[in-house]
């Protein structure tokens, strides 16, 4: 998964919340009875499937292994007895896992243990050597200039070519890739990043992603850890012990999707969920919850026999958990006049966490506070929901388009998205529980990528308020006869925000 959490100043904090100003171009459909067919029970009658493919294999549905396989051939099944024309889209991910935990201990002048975290696709192995740092450091931290160390090939003195070192770099400016791939340039043989030091960027590094297979030890440390290892190596030779276990392989994995027979393949909308898990956990809410309520919807869809105006593909993706690898690939396939013919882009990634708030993502960009907006189109589908649930009488808030979910590939493409998401493992405030209920100062999700992500692991009153609002979502833009446009029209226009403005690809950082 999956989205934080923006600013609560944007919460529709009333009953009665007053609509967004965007233009709504689309038609105001009756969609009531699908809300009315897609059930709790249905859509826990999915969950309880892909909790067992769990338990039958590892305790884990992540792309590359079988429980993941045996997900999508149950998604598959269920979607054609439906009678859906259904595909599937293979394509080839750099598989990563952590065989073991990473540690880091310096050695000299003086012993100590420092806490370390593997980043992910980090290479294997144990370095001993001398910790050198690299340029543009900035120690205190400052918000302007951001540190920029190690991301120009000058910011590292070439390494020695007999003796074994280690490059200290604080993040900051530009990716950890770019950074990593510096270092193992000058011919470091494992690299330390801590943390930047400003505000929300002082603890462990953790929950960070290279992209790519790295061929030396990487792992991230805190702020006040790395400015004491600093410190201590422009006083003098510091030597330190850095030691990574992990397993960096190709493997394949696929996509699994569904048309419907009916609607125009030149306006299609794409409703998609990623349905693997990561390794450590079975994923019944990150993300069961969204691929069992797409699924039951898909389901219900067909059992009412709707004529939809435009085309629905029901899409389940891989990878998502190996930075949006499988929505990537299905974005990337498409030809011109394919890109072309996509209508919109509805996202659902965990539906059911038991600390919930209901997310709407934040299309017209108001509540960002850089005012970055996603692509025309995406303020109407914010407010699609936003309105369906003040009508309910349910207040919601905003979460950004931050690059944490599937999202993230239609968005840079300038495909018009939004949807729903429940919270991750972010901490729910003392507002949010007045107006939401729940515990304020814990987790939205507290198995959020952990083995407790289980079937208990659910919110039956969250799968329930926002599974009528997926249901109202797909039900109306099948069935508009209007576009998102001032002429209602329903191509999209260039985008407004790009790769470049996000932190995260999937749940993890990049920079």
């Amino acid at each position: 998964m999956r989205g934080k959490a923006t600013l609560l100043a944007g919460l529709v904090v009333a009953a009665v919340a007053i609509p967004s100003t965007a233009a709504m171009a689309i038609d105001d459909v009756n969609t009531r009875k699908l809300e009315r067919a897609v059930t709790v029970n249905g859509i826990l009658q999915h969950e309880r499937v892909f909790q067992r493919i769990a338990n039958n294999n590892g305790g884990t549905r992540a792309s590359g292994t079988p429980g993941y396989d045996a997900s999508a051939a149950y998604v598959q099944q269920k979607l054609t007895q439906a009678g859906y024309t259904v595909t599937t889209q293979e394509f080839e991910f750099p598989f990563f896992e952590e065989v073991g935990p990473s540690s880091l201990a310096q050695v000299s002048p003086v012993a100590a243990s420092i806490e370390s975290a593997t980043f992910e696709y980090s290479g294997s192995g144990d370095v001993t050597g001398e910790v050198v740092a690299a340029t543009n450091i900035v120690i205190p931290a400052t918000p302007e200039p951001s540190s920029a160390a190690g991301c120009a090939p000058e910011d590292f003195v070439p390494a020695s070519a007999t003796d074994p070192q280690v490059a200290l770099i604080q993040r900051g400016t530009c990716d950890f890739a770019v950074k990593v791939a510096n270092a193992v340039a000058a011919g470091y043989d494992a690299v330390i990043v801590f943390n930047e030091g400003n505000p929300g960027r002082t603890d462990l590094l953790t929950g960070v992603t290279l992209g790519d297979p790295a061929t030396v030890p990487v792992v991230g440390i805190s702020y006040a850890d790395g400015v004491t290892l600093y410190d201590a190596a422009a006083a003098g030779p510091v030597t330190v012990a850095v030691s990574t276990d992990t397993l960096s392989e190709t493997r394949t994995t696929f996509n699994v999707l569904a048309d419907t027979p009916r609607g125009d393949p030149n306006k299609v909308v794409v409703v998609g969920a990623h349905l693997d898990s990561v390794l450590d956990g079975p994923g019944i809410n990150d993300n069961g919850s969204g691929s069992a309520t797409i699924l039951e919807t898909a389901i219900q869809f067909a059992k009412e026999g709707k004529k939809p105006h435009q085309q629905l593909r029901f899409a389940f993706w891989g990878a998502e958990e190996n930075n949006l690898l499988g929505s990537t690939a299905y974005v990337d396939s498409l030809s011109d006049e394919q890109l072309a013919t996509i209508y919109a882009n509805l996202n659902f990634d965990m539906l059911g966490s038991t600390n919930y708030v209901r997310f709407v993502y934040d299309g017209d960009g108001s509540d960002d506070p850089n005012g970055l907006a996603g692509p025309p189109g995406s303020a109407q589908i914010e407010q699609l929901f936003t309105d369906y649930f003040a009508g309910k009488n349910l207040a919601t808030a905003p979460t950004a388009f931050d690059g944490r979910s599937d999202y993230g590939p239609f968005i840079e493409a300038g495909i018009p998205a939004g949807g729903l998401f429940s919270g991750a493992e972010g901490i729910k405030t003392e507002e949010e529980a007045a107006i939401f209920g729940g515990t304020a100062g814990e987790p939205y999700d507290p198995c959020y990528h952990l083995a407790c992500d289980t079937i208990t692991n659910l919110s039956t009153a969250a799968l329930n308020e926002l599974g009528d609002a997926v249901a109202h979502s797909v039900d109306t833009l099948a069935r508009t006869k209007t576009g998102f446009f001032e002429d209602g029209s329903r191509m999209a226009l260039p985008p407004q925000l790009t790769g470049a403005d996000l932190d995260y690809r999937g749940s993890q950082l990049v920079r």
